[in-house]
């Protein structure tokens, strides 16, 4: 078979324009420091290492929000500490006040520090981040959450902010105003005690206490007093009588139900106490109680159990508030940690990726240099084979 010049030029010049692309792809990943510098280089490495490098961006974008949530649960943090600190001065000044030798003056600036104090509460719910976004508003996170002077509404939403942070992993950035100042269960958690206010005597009701939980059943009750040394506890709620024409020692336990109470101090005929289940109440209500307790000015022994009744009153309900308010700065930590861990496991496993990214694409110079030279050398014998190649014709042998 007889093969032409017309052929060996052909594939000379193919060879030689294979070996000058060789040499640019060399060429070019020594110049980037990347084995592959487009998708043409390797399609199949590329299509692997283009969705590494998105699932890499993703875990970017996680630590990101890591740090987007980890301010605002630092600023909820400080906002709810600072809700305590309130809190505890409120609770020294109900102690303060509840005696009976307090003089109108001291009443009076007790008073308004507490209105002061109820102005701070407010502006602590309304806390907002670097953004303008209200932390306790849910996620209506451009509505200011408290509104109102005294009576305080909540115009946010009941879901918490979440962001995501991690795969399968997401975190709540703050918590919604309705479960931290609206979901607070008043008295001692389990039963809220008060006094008539048309009682004529001196008595006033201890907190009462779940002693049996087997027989206790969360109905209202109410202890009457007959005269001033019996008394009946009747059901409000089914009105069967649990106890009748019971006589009466101050300070001595009453017990009925699974409950037990004590009432102390001169009840008089006609007077009445209530037990009921613990409830619902938000913390300006809660306040909002102290402050109309101290502007009432008694001027006898009925009106001053009343108000000592209802500063004691106070006293539990804000002792519920506090050990809320803590228990929610406690879930803030928790959920910081939580961050911390993930933020952790995240950097773990973007490294393993940016490394399997790296072996796909980092160049080894030192055998890229080696086939630089190689290539250089081959392409520069093809170079010289051509020229003579094309330099042959039959007039050579005449």
């Amino acid at each position: 078979m007889r093969i032409s010049s017309a052929y060996f030029s052909r594939q000379l010049a193919s060879d030689y324009m294979r070996k000058q692309s060789e040499l640019a792809i060399t060429q070019g990943q020594l110049a980037s420091g990347k084995k592959i510098n487009r998708p043409s280089d390797d399609p199949a490495v590329a299509v692997v290492n283009s969705s590494l490098k998105q699932t890499s961006s993703q875990f970017k974008q996680y630590d990101r929000n890591s740090t987007f949530a980890e301010a605002r649960l630092a600023m909820e943090e400080t906002a709810l500490g600072s809700i305590s600190n309130v809190l505890l001065r409120m609770k020294e000044l109900a102690l303060a006040v509840n005696n009976d030798t307090l003089s109108p003056n001291d009443n009076a600036a007790y008073l308004a520090e507490v209105e002061q104090q109820f102005l701070e509460l407010v502006d602590y719910s309304n806390t907002a981040d670097a953004n303008g976004d209200f932390l306790f508003a849910g996620n209506k996170v451009g509505n200011k959450p408290f509104v109102g002077n005294k009576n305080i509404s909540y115009h946010g939403d009941d879901e918490a902010k979440s962001i995501q942070i991690g795969a399968g992993r997401t975190v709540a950035s703050s918590d919604t105003g309705a479960d931290v100042f609206l979901r607070i269960r008043n008295g001692n958690g389990d039963l809220k005690v008060s006094a008539d206010s048309a009682n004529t005597g001196s008595g006033t009701v201890s907190p009462a206490s779940v002693t049996d939980r087997s027989t206790f059943t969360k109905d209202d009750y109410r202890i009457t007093f007959t005269s001033p040394t019996t008394f009946d506890v009747i059901n409000e709620t089914t009105g069967a009588t649990e106890l009748s024409a019971q006589p009466y020692a101050t300070g001595e336990n009453i017990e009925f139900a699974g409950i037990q109470v004590d009432v102390t101090g001169a009840p008089a005929a006609g007077d009445s106490f209530t037990v009921k289940p613990s409830t619902n109440q938000d913390l300006f209500t809660t306040v909002n109680n102290f402050i109309d307790v101290l502007n009432t000015n008694p001027t006898n022994a009925s009106e001053k159990a009343l108000r000592k009744q209802n500063i004691n009153g106070f006293i539990s309900d804000l002792n519920q508030a506090f050990e809320h308010i803590n228990a929610k700065r406690s879930q803030v930590g928790t959920r910081l940690v939580y961050i911390d861990s993930s933020r952790a496991e995240n950097e773990a496993i973007k490294y393993q990726i940016d490394t399997t990214i790296s072996g796909f694409e980092d160049l080894d110079y030192a055998e890229a240099v080696t086939r630089l030279e190689s290539q250089a050398n081959s392409l520069q014998a093809l170079q010289a084979s051509f020229g003579r190649i094309e330099g042959l014709t039959i007039f050579n042998y005449l």
